[in-house]
């Protein structure tokens, strides 16, 4: 699964991804976590819009309650009959979540969980491909919300992604060409846009372990983890 990512300043996503209609405001985040407020791009009003939902799908049956299971990650084999996915599939309610980065943890042979950063080598600014729904209180207020698409993990993912109840995945990443397919395309070109990214266009590198807290969050945050012992070089050789 995918629990934590970066994304940039509100103009350079803008710039990026062709916001037409921008109805968000927000700053650049070096930890977003689940539950939080992120920015994501839908189509509406036939234009390109920005807006900010809730990381974490609260689907539209759910009256606005958040549900007991983790619905930040749609799994790409149950997006056409899971319970909280299949409607904002058959409904083509398909959005792009912007991101510079994202964490993903390897457990180690001494059992420890190492976070690592990944990021594209040809995209400077990336998207998830991500659903979204709207679910409505008892009181009228509106939640809308989302969760990233997972699928299994290249070879390089597979490496570092070896933990957690999923393991061995990776979120869709979306090709800079394909990024109008999943907005706009059929439910068949959608799915056809949901492929896994190429590891030779991924850098991954050990990070601090302050990122387990999203309490932490600044530019520190990126920088390669020191690794002083022979067993933290060993393991970074794994991966690499």
């Amino acid at each position: 699964m995918c629990g934590r990512f970066i994304t940039c300043n509100q103009a350079a996503i803008e710039r990026e991804f062709s916001v037409i209609q921008p109805l968000w405001t927000f700053e650049a985040s070096y930890n977003v976590a689940p539950t939080q407020s992120v920015p994501v791009i839908r189509i509406q009003d036939g234009q390109r819009t920005g807006t900010l939902m809730r990381w974490g799908l609260v689907p539209w049956f759910a009256k606005g309650i958040p549900t007991n299971y983790s619905t930040i990650n749609a799994t790409i084999e149950k997006v056409e009959q899971g319970a909280a996915w299949r409607g904002p599939w058959s409904r083509a309610q398909r959005c792009i979540m912007p991101a510079a980065a994202f964490y993903e943890w390897h457990m180690g042979e001494d059992g420890k969980k190492n976070p690592y950063l990944i990021k594209l080598a040809d995209q400077n600014l990336f998207g998830f491909a991500a659903l979204w729904d709207r679910s409505i209180k008892p009181d009228g207020t509106v939640i809308e919300s989302c969760a990233l698409v997972t699928m299994p993990g290249n070879e390089l993912m597979r490496r570092i992604h070896n933990t957690g109840a999923h393991p061995f995945r990776m979120p869709a990443l979306l090709a800079k060409e394909d990024r109008e397919q999943w907005l706009t395309g059929t439910l068949i070109e959608a799915k056809a846009a949901l492929k896994q990214y190429p590891q030779d266009c991924m850098v991954a590198y050990q990070v601090s372990s302050r990122v387990n807290s999203p309490r932490n969050n600044d530019a520190a945050l990126i920088n390669p983890a020191e690794r002083t012992t022979a067993n933290d070089q060993k393991q970074m050789s794994l991966i690499q």
